[in-house]
């Protein structure tokens, strides 16, 4: 059961197609192995990258595909459909691009967005701290400027990517003001004293490398800064109201996907004479599976369209992570219910798809953080406005 979309333009729908015949060919035969092999699938990115996916919200001046973000959205459903670990890496790498193309200058747009645009390179995002995860506001990780050079020092934890990327885009703290005192850089793998630590062993999701980065003394030019000095969380909040964004689409695909091996196997699976699709106590669970997936994609889609307008949708962002989500977990976890005893082994992918859903309530802000968002907005958003951005 694929899912069923609506696309702005007629590119769209061929790019969707591009998608799923990517996604069948590239990723499908190589998912079981890589994850049981907790194999980073470099390569699959570079196919991915010289289709023109890993650029899709960005402007085609630099290289990017200038796709709006309801478009490039539902691309990142259809990989998550097929292989959660690399749509996660899409949306990573997206967001890692996000500092230089929204704050950086001309020249410096000019000089580094086409190549970290262009399909080889692959980015990492580096906010959290081991001590800082849900308050960046807190982080240690230092950058001293010294004569036309910054000196970074400390450690990044949970960097998807981190030890297998090109370049990383990070917060440090250049002041010792709370919120105003961290900046951006961006800073090109294999740069002396930019450590991996060895990759986390998780759950899930173990196609996907995370690591703790350290920065030992680390010297970049003072023109690998983006934006200002002290503008980072500025920086940072701006890429995660995308990023959330992101996580929810990989979340819906993801449930998506779990949806359709449950149906499969209730269409095939007999008991009493009949499939049991046709029991009403499992074809009630299987319509809950379903209304949960087009919710969560509804929702998602509603607060990109928002984006492409150019209206506020950071709050709608924030409900979008949490409801597509929480529904990824509940629709993944009857997915195992469905297919029974054998839902819980390895030989269906459904007990990796509950296990990979997990971490989509918890990373790129907690749902519980999500909570405190949204309840933040409720309270200081009171005039009932319509947001309508005029046609000229």
């Amino acid at each position: 059961m694929p899912a069923t979309r609506t696309l702005p333009a007629p590119e769209a729908v061929d790019l969707i197609g591009l998608t799923r015949e990517l996604a069948a060919k590239e990723l499908a035969p190589r998912v079981c192995e890589a994850e049981a092999e907790e194999r980073f699938p470099r390569e699959v990115f570079r196919t991915l990258g010289r289709s023109g996916l890993l650029s899709l919200p960005y402007p085609e001046e630099y290289g990017g595909g200038g796709q709006p973000y309801e478009v490039y959205l539902q691309v990142l459903e259809e990989l998550a459909a097929v292989w959660s670990s690399v749509a996660v890496g899409v949306s990573v790498h997206a967001l890692s691009c996000f500092g230089l193309a929204v704050f950086g200058t001309e020249e410096q747009k000019d000089e580094w967005l086409p190549g970290m645009l262009g399909g080889e390179l692959l980015g990492a995002y580096c906010l959290s701290e081991a001590h800082a995860g849900s308050d960046p506001g807190a982080m240690r990780t230092r950058a001293v400027r010294d004569g036309d050079d910054y000196v970074l020092n400390g450690a990044k934890a949970w960097i998807t990517h981190g030890g297998h990327a090109d370049f990383y885009t990070i917060m440090a703290r250049t002041s010792d003001e709370r919120s105003g005192g961290i900046s951006c850089f961006l800073v090109p793998a294999g740069t002396p004293g930019v450590v991996a630590d060895p990759p986390e062993r998780k759950m899930g999701l173990t196609g996907s490398v995370t690591a703790t980065m350290r920065l030992e003394d680390v010297r970049i030019p003072a023109h690998r800064r983006i934006g200002e000095e002290g503008q980072g969380l500025e920086i940072a909040f701006a890429g995660l109201d995308s990023g959330r964004l992101g996580i929810a689409a990989v979340a819906t695909g993801l449930a998506q996907g779990a949806l359709d091996h449950a149906l499969r196997y209730a269409r095939d699976r007999e008991t009493f004479g009949r499939p049991i699709i046709e029991h009403q106590g499992l074809a009630f669970v299987l319509a809950d599976m379903a209304a949960a997936v087009q919710t969560a994609r509804a929702t998602t889609l509603a607060a990109a369209r928002l984006k492409d307008q150019g209206l506020p949708f950071s709050c709608e962002a924030s409900i979008a992570k949490l409801v597509a989500t929480d529904n990824a977990m509940k629709v993944t976890t009857d997915a195992v219910q469905v297919l029974g005893g054998y839902g819980y082994t390895r030989d269906f992918p459904v007990e990796r798809y509950m296990r990979e859903a997990k971490v989509m309530q918890i990373f790129e802000g907690t749902n519980q953080i999500q909570r405190l968002i949204i309840g933040r907005a409720l309270r200081e958003d009171d005039q009932g406005a319509l947001r309508v951005r005029p046609t000229s």
